[in-house]
């Protein structure tokens, strides 16, 4: 049987009469065309199905539509659970500390609003959760901002990170003018430990130290920020990382900010138009930022929220 044809024959039989289905159907579609296609069905059958006036079902009728009536009936209900369970389920990317020391605390918060929650959570650095972002592999992302950002995402501003040197506290160097000037003098024998060359702060680093005539390559490359701090402690060298609030700095190493180098910022980041859950999460995590900062982030010009609560 055409399932279409049992279609139309359910909202029907449901409504009484072609012309009450024509009117109550989810979709545009004329009466001649509903009566040709009904009629197809009963020449496909052999047998009639309803009497047309006064409308009534027959016995053929009325055991089709007993049949086909749970499943076209039931379509409204598994509709609203479906888009009511996708918009439970959330794929953030983010940096490991914060998925590590402050992601945990945000996500309870958002569990109180949504408690089945569904969560898929991944590591990853500035270009890699753009593209994730790109191809429809996540739905929100924590991590750095560059200008206007990636064409098509939306993007905000959370809280500014400083870029800061990472030594050892049994270092000779107390703040990052003493490193720069042992480097202009070829004095500094430190090797740099950095994150993957592409990315955001080692960049900005670069061009900060070419615009003093200066040289520094990275001799140890990292995928994360994390792993800096461990090649510092394990004496591999000097470390370029970031001053995030609220993650502490392993006891054994001195933290030398770089003043010369404006702040880089991080901030969320998605695609489209935000659900429920993501504005839930992008409003506890600004009030996170004021936790451990004093600051409260201004509040996002958020474009279309979808929402089922």
């Amino acid at each position: 049987m055409n399932v279409h044809h049992l279609e139309l024959f359910y909202y029907v039989a449901r409504y009484g009469g072609i012309m009450e289905a024509v009117r109550n159907m989810p979709y545009g579609i004329q009466q001649p065309a509903v009566s040709g296609q009904l009629l197809q069905l009963e020449s496909h059958l052999g047998v009639k199905l309803f009497r047309r006036r006064p409308f009534e079902l027959l016995p053929a009728g009325t055991e089709l539509y007993e049949f086909i009536h749970p499943f076209f009936g039931g379509l409204g209900g598994m509709e609203k659970r479906l888009r009511s369970a996708s918009r439970e389920t959330l794929r953030v990317a983010a940096p490991v500390v914060a998925l590590r020391d402050h992601l945990p605390r945000v996500l309870q918060e958002v569990r109180k609003h949504f408690p089945h929650l569904q969560l898929t959570l991944r590591a990853g650095q500035q270009p890699q959760v753009e593209a994730w972002l790109e191809r429809q592999e996540l739905d929100f992302a924590i991590t750095l901002l560059e200008g206007q950002g990636a064409k098509g995402l939306q993007h905000l501003p959370l809280l500014e990170l400083p870029l800061v040197l990472l030594v050892p506290k049994t270092s000779r160097f107390r703040n990052a003018s003493e490193i720069f000037d042992a480097l202009a003098t070829e004095s500094l024998e430190d090797p740099l430990i950095s994150i993957t060359a592409t990315e955001l702060a080692p960049r900005r680093f670069r061009e900060f130290l070419e615009s003093r005539s200066l040289e520094w390559p990275s001799r140890v490359e990292v995928t994360d920020l994390e792993l800096v701090e461990v090649y510092v402690q394990n004496g591999f060298g000097i470390g370029l990382g970031l001053a995030i609030p609220g993650s502490s700095t392993a006891k054994d190493l001195r933290m030398l900010p770089i003043t010369n180098i404006p702040p880089l910022r991080l901030g969320a980041v998605w695609q489209g138009a935000l659900t429920a859950v993501m504005s839930t999460l992008i409003e506890t995590l600004r009030f996170h930022v004021q936790k451990i900062t004093g600051t409260l982030p201004p509040p996002a010009e958020i474009p279309s929220i979808q929402s089922n609560h």
